[in-house]
């Protein structure tokens, strides 16, 4: 342990490589055909704690967005977890959180609002005090491996054999795409602006009366705000990946970040009974290409119906995780500052207005989402709500030396990479796209869209209430 704690980082950055094969395994066919002489040897205990803390840990009070002049003498109010953790995420949103699987099961590591499991500020951080404080946070969810057929769709042709393998450790974060977008609405909404459906070219209904907090001349695209949402939670899946084959590195063991695997799949929307996946409930509908998992109830729920009763509800729950005890801007959060009560104090909290504004973008988004129902009869037919089961099939062939961190990239959420209406429209989870400011106004930006006539929220015929 002294040795990894004092691991250089230049060498871990400089030595980093993609090593996929692990004791026990066999690379079956071609040029660099070859069986392991060993067993599996799957990771120890210590030796699991040790990447996951590093993928997903907590790592102190993060210090928040100290200024802007438009919201002065307030704080920006932007964050929505009190805590930093091993990966970065934009303004301290934190929506993700990871799940793994190895030879013992499938378990769920929650440490986005968990606070500052340590502090450097009033103790020394080590390798041993992260695992010591993280252990608490797991929670089993099953006594056996995700089941993942090696086969496509399941897993793609070029892993087969060495992904899932007996004594592997395969970590997931899963991303909040629905949540994400509420603070991305709320980011813009403390900053003047709102959205309007560039897609269908219509202002959104009903924000006229919100006009003295906005300027509805100069809204924002939404698709814009959803790939902006995409894109920052994206970047934490991305870098919470890249924490652990760096720790891989220093332990001296191999490992690599990939994303050649059905995300529909592992989170349990494969639509095969035989492989319930994460165990997460998902929606279907013909016009659909994909389906729309949502969340696991009491696990991982997105900010959406059905985990809440409506986006006013979510919208809700968002402000009170910002504002209630253990928030970012509740006076009784502790925190980095010598006057914590006084700088948490001082956001200025989402009033009923504000929530109302949100909401009536949020509701607009939802009814054009996947999630929405059809109300007009040129879409008539209506989703379908499945949920998988929770207990994982027995694997028939997994992985190596627990020497194989294998983390993957997953979102979900209303717009969990489903077909044209969703949040992110035929972007499929885990996708890149470009990052862009909101300081650079988009040339897409038209002059204020013109008021329509009613149309339905689903497929935007006019004349239909929606």
């Amino acid at each position: 342990m002294r040795e990894l704690a004092t691991f250089p980082l230049v060498e871990a950055l400089l030595g980093r490589r993609s090593r996929r094969f692990a004791m026990g395994d066999t690379l079956p066919s071609g040029p660099l055909a070859y069986q392991s002489r060993h067993d599996p040897l799957p990771l120890t205990e210590l030796e699991r704690m040790l990447v996951l803390s590093a993928m997903g840990g907590t790592t102190g009070w993060h210090y928040a967005i100290s200024h802007n002049p438009k919201l002065a003498p307030h704080v920006p109010s932007y964050s929505a977890a009190a805590a930093g953790r091993t990966f970065p995420s934009a303004a301290g949103i934190h929506t993700a959180e990871l799940f793994f699987t190895d030879d013992t099961g499938v378990c769920f590591l929650s440490t986005r609002d968990a606070g500052a499991l340590v502090d450097p500020a009033t103790e020394r951080v080590t390798p041993e005090l992260m695992v010591e404080r993280h252990r608490s946070r797991l929670r089993r969810l099953s006594d056996e491996r995700l089941y993942l057929p090696r086969e496509e769709p399941y897993l793609d042709a070029h892993n087969h054999w060495c992904v899932n393998v007996p004594g592997s450790l395969l970590v997931i974060p899963v991303a909040d795409i629905a949540q994400h977008l509420i603070a991305v609405l709320c980011f813009l909404l403390q900053n003047g602006y709102v959205i309007y459906d560039d897609v269908h070219r219509r202002a959104i209904p009903g924000l006229d009366e919100f006009g003295d907090l906005v300027d509805l001349d100069n809204p924002f695209p939404l698709t814009f705000a959803e790939q902006y949402a995409l894109t920052e939670a994206t970047a934490e899946l991305a870098t919470a990946c890249y924490a652990g084959p760096l720790m891989l590195q220093a332990m001296g063991l191999g490992g690599w970040m990939f994303d050649g695997i059905d995300r529909f799949t592992v989170l349990g929307a494969s639509g095969n009974p035989e492989v319930p996946g994460l165990g997460f409930r998902y929606d279907v509908d013909e016009r659909w290409s994909t389906p729309n998992p949502t969340g696991r109830d009491g696990v991982f729920e997105a900010y959406c119906p059905p985990h809440y009763p409506d986006m006013a509800a979510a919208v809700e729950a968002f402000s009170q995780r910002k504002f209630g005890p253990g928030g970012p801007f509740h006076p009784g959060t502790p925190g980095a500052w010598t006057d914590s009560p006084g700088f948490r104090g001082s956001a200025q909290v989402y009033d009923d207005r504000f929530k109302a504004c949100v909401t009536r973008q949020a509701d607009y988004v939802l009814a054009r989402s996947a999630s929405s129902r059809a109300r007009c009869p040129r879409c008539s037919s209506s989703p379908t709500s499945r949920r998988t089961t929770s207990t994982s099939s027995s694997t028939t062939a997994s992985s190596n030396r627990g020497r194989t961190c294998a983390p993957t990239p997953l979102i979900c959420g209303p717009g969990t990479a489903t077909s044209e209406g969703s949040i992110t429209r035929k972007i499929r989870c885990g996708a890149s796209v470009g990052l862009r400011s909101v300081g650079l106004r988009p040339c897409l930006v038209p002059p204020r869209p013109t008021p329509v006539a009613p149309f339905c929220a689903v497929c935007g015929q006019d004349g239909v209430q929606p």
